[in-house]
């Protein structure tokens, strides 16, 4: 067992977002493809690019209201208490909503997230 103290981790900018958004490391993996977990605050409308992670992930909603879509699939609103599923290899993108910022935690097992393209702002907007 381990405990990591609040005051350990440090928030960072996102470089794979469009718009503003802080990514701080909660947990960093313990094994090679273990779980990670990130706390991420993202201004109104700002969201990650398209990826894809090679192990599974969910998103725990702490305050806010956001979006999530999956390509080819339609967009959903989330909020407040909502947990997103995101399956391994699944190319998804999330984040905030248009008039509100959010903040989520992302728990992510696997070792390689595979960063794409942005999200348009038709594709943000259709979500």
């Amino acid at each position: 067992m381990d405990v990591i103290r609040a005051q350990e981790s440090e928030a960072r900018r996102g470089e794979r977002f469009t718009g503003t958004a802080w990514v701080e490391a909660l947990l960093k993996a313990q094994r090679p493809g273990g779980m990670r977990v990130y706390r991420v605050f993202f201004e109104p409308r700002a969201r990650t690019h398209w990826h894809a992670h090679d192990g599974e992930q969910t998103l725990y909603v702490v305050e806010g209201r956001g979006r999530v879509s999956t390509s080819g699939g339609r967009g959903r609103e989330i909020a407040p208490g909502d947990i997103v599923y995101i399956a391994p290899g699944e190319k998804h993108w999330h984040g905030a909503g248009p008039g509100n910022a959010m903040i989520h935690l992302a728990v992510t097992t696997g070792k390689e997230t595979a960063w794409m393209e942005e999200v348009t702002d038709d594709e943000y907007t259709q979500a």
